[in-house]
């Protein structure tokens, strides 16, 4: 008979939901053997043990946990359905798409993807890879460029980023300006402008259709030097513009050009690469990636060869493993800024994966032929369209054009976009006199003659049609040519090629992913159920606010609630990830100042443990990095230092970005008096708020110091990695500050206005994957949050108990605790046997893990944090897993074995080389079934170790042809 008690989890308590017990791994009786082995007895003893008396919250956090998740979902129900899903004609770099249900479900939904990490161990990451090369290899197609990134975070923030790199490459005089033309998105020159005003880069907008030659390059510039140029491609108002005069005369000036190109009319139009661009940036959005209100999808920049370094963000190469077989792996990390900190040329430190995995699947579900059969029914309807319209009297723009049309109605664009939206049709009022109309591939010929009648015309007769542009503007060259986009077209094909990729990777729905600073937490399947809502995922960023009250009412509870988490007065959830939070914060931080008329403080502390971002977020927002010492023995920052090197610049003192607990795991008991020095000083406090995890419920930082925080949403509440991206960076402010947030030209409800600029392209950021915070927050309630940290805090204790006897402890608060991290020091293990951190790392895979963060914050080092979500089972198999391996390394210690022949320098072994000849000193079995590895459910890594070296050496970013390592 079924058994109705079965249906509520165990271990349940008065004051925590259903939900809790479920998110928390370890069982009540697991948590009272936990804590005997850390030698306390109970969570309240921890928390008092670990947190500074002088941070501890008093009082709970206030927020209710809904009964269930049924109820979680039916409320989710009602928000949606105060959304208005109207057919979308907007345009403006958002299109209706249609998202192939086989990558829909194998993909977007699916575990194997979304929760997997960044592809820092690529031997176990070798399917995200691939799918990221195929990215990197249709955008370089597309685009008519040599390299490309493997995504950024948006278009607009890609055009910014753009701008920065043309002025370290271009060699015009300091002083010179970026020209960029009027028919760029709005959003995108808003967040260009943010990002300059910093920099103190000039940003100049005119008119540059008519630009032929140097002399009308520098007369649109006022006159003035240009280190680089931006135009959109089509443009704004959907023209389709021969750019080969205005690249050449820019090249001629010195300076370099950038594109803003829309890849599916790349399908059809004349690359950038081939008409004189020497970068090109935009969105993968159309390509089968849901608007979702803003976001996320994932942006692109390609480059021409020679500029590889300069290229921000990610960049998938291809190497060979141990044994010369074909491997992928992340290229030219040294680019990165979080090992570049304030020499940094960027602060990104993420991407967008998830999507951009997406999108290169659309590319090799339709293959070229496919794709260009899109882009010529969308170019034919909007060509029909425009006919229906001239035969009727309204006036269309006569330039070529793509998707977009120009349609003049002196005096009536009021009117007439309320006739369409009469229809169920959102188009653009441009101004009072013109309306702009942009279809896509969902665009039908009902959608059609919903806009014809609105504008009083008869039916358009839609017929495919070729472009009848000029020659010039219309592509001749291939793309896509590689077989994997002409392999996989039918659903079969395509679902095995999904599940293949999925298989060689390592990711949350496998097993523990231990990253320190990383916070590899459950991503709830109830609160990923929203993401996919038509109600949710079909909304343009741009529609009347009165069509998105649901999701703006998800975007204001979910901003309450994180003020009462961290005790701060204002959220702008705007920054799509981390680093962009952590800009916003500085940005506000430097307002603030200003509006106080202390125009010289740009100072800006930062402890030397700190996260690279921290430092390269202070450098883009115009600061000067001074490094803070940290005490040698504690980790914790050095106070007397602290104390001098605020002295030393009081005068310009503009702040301190500290991360609490510290980077090194630990419950600094100083920060109050931190806070207190830099305040006394004039500074503010920015807490970096990627260890939140280790404070809600028992600590605000809004009240015990700190003025700003970023927030990492995919970290701390849930929202999933995605392979290294989609993520969500929110900045919350005490109340002085709020005036600073970020806002957005096209939404006045976004931010303040006076707000610092938008610092991404839709009004909130990343607004489709907000459901899966509100969820987590909602369902857990402010009891069943506090146990979470309490339990991440006992998990960390937990482990640094068990291992401490085999691996040193480096850093450790009061009672020899950590925080909801630690780290375990290999340098002494290193400097006696030769066995490396890098070793250690590798050598889990065959034990079936993925590796803790190697060496950050400190060289040589692993850090741990195995989240409140694993049970006590995982964190055993893990810390079994690392004394085995303490143990192999003993028998290289006695001279048993050489480290160089050693099971851990030849980790991790594959399949294949059980069938090859074994020449190794140590057996098969050892090698693949060690201690504790179940053979019936043994994780096999695809390929060896990987020579990332000889990947540097011999960079190939893009799909490579089959030939390339059949030797």
């Amino acid at each position: 008979m079924f058994d109705l008690a079965c249906q509520e989890p165990p271990d349940m308590t008065d004051s925590l939901s259903a939900f809790t017990a479920r998110h928390i791994g370890p069982r009540d009786h697991d948590v009272a053997d936990m804590l005997s082995t850390i030698g306390l007895s109970s969570l309240d003893e921890l928390a008092s043990a670990a947190v500074p008396d002088a941070i501890r919250s008093a009082d709970a956090l206030d927020i209710e946990a809904a009964p269930s998740e049924h109820v979680v979902v039916k409320e989710l129900r009602g928000i949606a359905d105060r959304n208005k899903v109207l057919t979308s004609m907007i345009g403006l770099g958002y299109y209706g798409t249609i998202v192939p249900p086989v990558i829909a479900r194998n993909v977007l939904e699916n575990p194997a993807w979304y929760t997997a990490y960044t592809p820092y161990q690529p031997e176990i990451s070798q399917g995200r890879l691939e799918a990221l090369l195929n990215f990197q290899t249709v955008v370089t197609d597309l685009t008519g460029l040599d390299l490309a990134g493997s995504s950024l975070l948006d278009e607009a923030t890609a055009a910014a980023e753009a701008m920065t790199l043309m002025r370290r490459v271009s060699k015009a005089p300091a002083g010179a300006v970026l020209l960029v033309d009027e028919a760029v998105f709005p959003q995108t020159l808003g967040v260009i402008r943010t990002r300059a005003v910093p920099l103190g880069l000039p940003v100049v907008v005119a008119d540059l259709g008519g630009v032929d030659d140097v002399d009308a390059l520098r007369a649109a510039a006022g006159d003035q030097d240009v280190f680089g140029v931006i135009v959109q491609y089509p443009d704004g108002a959907g023209r389709l513009r021969d750019h080969r005069a205005l690249a050449a005369a820019a090249h001629e000036h010195g300076a370099l050009v950038t594109a803003a190109a829309d890849l599916l009319a790349l399908t059809l139009a004349t690359p950038p690469g081939e008409w004189g661009a020497d970068i090109a940036v935009g969105t993968s959005q159309r390509f089968g990636v849901p608007m979702g209100f803003g976001g996320p999808h994932a942006g692109y920049m390609s480059v021409h060869s020679g500029l590889e370094r300069n290229l921000p963000g990610r960049l998938v190469g291809v190497s060979v493993d141990e044994v010369g077989a074909r491997a992928y792996r992340l290229a030219l990390q040294t680019r990165e800024q979080h090992i570049r900190r304030e020499k940094a040329t960027s602060n990104i430190c993420t991407a967008q994966v998830l999507l951009a995995v997406m999108a290169s699947m659309y590319a090799v579900y339709h293959g070229p032929r496919g794709l260009e059969a899109i882009a010529t029914v969308v170019h034919s309807h909007a060509i029909a369209l425009a006919d229906a319209l001239r035969a009727g009297g309204v006036e269309v723009g006569d330039e070529p054009f793509f998707d977009t049309l120009t349609v003049h109605v002196p005096g009536r664009a009021d009117a007439v976009v309320d006739a369409a939206l009469k229809q169920g049709v959102n188009l653009w009022r441009a101004n009072a006199d013109t309306v702009l109309i942009s279809v896509d591939e969902t665009t039908d010929e009902a959608d059609l003659a919903a806009v014809a009648t609105a504008f009083g015309v008869n039916r358009p007769v839609v017929t495919l049609a070729a472009p009848a542009w000029d020659t010039d503007l219309q592509r001749t060259s291939e793309y896509l040519t590689h077989p994997v986009f002409n392999s996989h077209h039918s659903e079969t094909a395509m679902l095995r090629y999904l599940r293949r990729l999925a298989d060689r990777d390592f990711a949350l729905d496998r097993g523990m992913i231990p990253l320190g600073s990383c916070t590899m937490k459950l991503n709830a399947t109830t609160e990923m159920l929203a993401v996919t809502w038509p109600e949710f995922s079909n909304l343009h960023p741009f529609v009347p606010a009165d069509q998105t009250r649901g999701s703006r009412e998800i975007v204001e509870q979910l901003s309450a609630w994180l003020c009462e988490v961290t005790g701060y007065d204002a959220v702008s959830l705007q920054p799509n990830a981390g680093s962009q939070g952590e800009f916003a914060g500085l940005l506000a931080i430097a307002a603030y100042h200003r509006a106080n008329g202390d125009t010289e403080r740009n100072v800006m502390l930062i402890p030397s443990s700190a996260h690279g971002t921290n430092a390269a977020s202070a450098v883009m927002a115009g600061m000067k990095v001074i490094v803070v010492k940290t005490d040698s023995i504690t980790g914790n920052v050095d106070m007397d230092d602290l104390k001098a090197k605020v002295e030393d610049h009081r005068e310009h003192l503009a702040g301190i970005m500290v991360t609490y607990p510290s980077t090194h795991g630990v419950y600094e008991a100083t920060i109050t008096d931190l806070c207190a020095m830099v305040h006394d000083a004039g500074g503010q406090v920015y807490v970096d708020g990627a260890n939140l995890n280790a404070l809600m419920g028992l600590a605000r930082p809004g009240r015990f110091g700190a003025d700003v925080s970023h927030l990492n949403l995919h970290k701390t509440f849930c929202i999933p990695h995605g392979g290294g991206g989609p993520g969500v960076g929110p900045v919350a402010v005490r109340a002085h500050l709020a005036p600073h947030l970020p806002n957005h030209p096209l939404d006045a409800e976004a931010g303040p206005e006076s707000g610092v600029g938008p610092v991404s392209a839709a009004p909130f950021g990343s607004a489709s994957i907000l459901p899966i915070s509100w969820a987590y927050v909602r369902l857990m309630g402010g009891a069943g949050l506090k146990r979470s940290t309490e339990i991440a805090v006992l998990n960390a204790n937990y482990i640094a108990a068990r291992l401490r006897e085999h691996y040193p402890v480096l850093y450790t608060g009061n009672r020899d605790l950590v925080a909801h991290e630690c780290i375990l020091d290999v340098r002494g293990i290193t400097k006696d046997t030769g066995v490396t951190v890098d070793d250690v790392a590798k050598r889990l895979i065959d034990y079936g893990f993925h590796a803790p963060t190697m060496s950050f914050p400190v060289a040589g080092t692993l850090m741990v944090e195995p989240t409140e979500s694993e049970d006590k089972g995982e964190l055993d198999r893990f810390c079994d897993a690392m004394i085995a391996i303490k143990g192999e390394i003993d028998q290289v210690a006695a001279g048993t074995v050489e480290a160089a022949d050693s099971v851990l320098r030849h980790a991790p072994h594959t399949a294949e080389s059980l069938t090859q000849e074994w020449t190794a000193s140590y057996d098969r079995a050892a090698a693949v079934f060690p201690p504790g590895v179940d053979p019936t459910a043994k994780y096999w890594a695809p390929v060896r170790r990987i020579d990332g070296a000889f990947g540097d050496r011999n960079l190939v970013c893009s799909c490579p042809p089959p030939e390339a390592f059949e030797s």
